[in-house]
């Protein structure tokens, strides 16, 4: 049975203020995307290839001392992103998440981050903003929320295979390997400080 994964009508972005790239406007975006009225459970495969629907996708951006995690993708569930590198993890809300609604969208976080890395206790987490990019065939069905998670410990194990080479590096440093990085870290990277 296929996947039935949390979206929003992408004309929901389109009445709160279309952007392109990373907005840190999260305060205007949040309480109508995060509407449950708006939300709603679709087949993950036909939601893949229909931009009238834009599924909501949490954004982990891990940090420890002022450096950001990084690794790169060896497979998954996604293969358009395969080969590149990422400063994020996340991945879709799912109706096992709870009913459509910013619950099922916290507990799809939770669980996202749980399942693709091990941290130490002792994190915090905040919305620091959205990523939205309407020039690829990805980010036209997608949309991040960026949740930035300042850990305790510089410990991350991450859990999924298809995640490989992991570590710690200034945003200095990522910024010259831009390139070998997704389309939405690339933005995160010139936006974050």
């Amino acid at each position: 049975m296929d996947e039935r994964v949390l979206v929003i009508p992408t004309e929901a972005l389109h009445r709160a203020g279309l952007f392109q790239g990373f907005t840190p406007d999260a305060a205007r975006y949040l309480p109508l995307l995060l509407d449950g009225g708006h939300m709603r459970f679709v087949p993950r495969g036909p939601a893949e290839t229909d931009p009238s629907l834009k599924q909501l996708i949490p954004y982990a951006v891990l940090r420890h001392g002022g450096r950001v995690f990084h690794y790169g993708r060896a497979g998954g569930g996604e293969a358009r992103l395969r080969s590149r590198r990422s400063v994020g993890l996340g991945g879709h809300i799912n109706d096992t998440d709870g009913l459509a609604g910013p619950e099922a969208y916290r507990a799809g976080f939770l669980r996202e981050l749980s399942e693709e890395a091990e941290v130490a206790d002792g994190w915090t987490e905040r919305i620091v903003g959205l990523i939205n990019d309407d020039t690829t065939p990805v980010g036209q069905v997608h949309l991040g929320i960026v949740h930035i998670v300042e850990l305790a410990s510089a410990e991350v194990r991450l859990r999924e295979a298809a995640l490989a080479s992991g570590g710690f590096a200034s945003v200095a440093e990522l910024r010259r390997e831009a390139e070998a990085f997704e389309t939405w870290s690339r933005f995160l990277l010139e936006a974050l400080e």
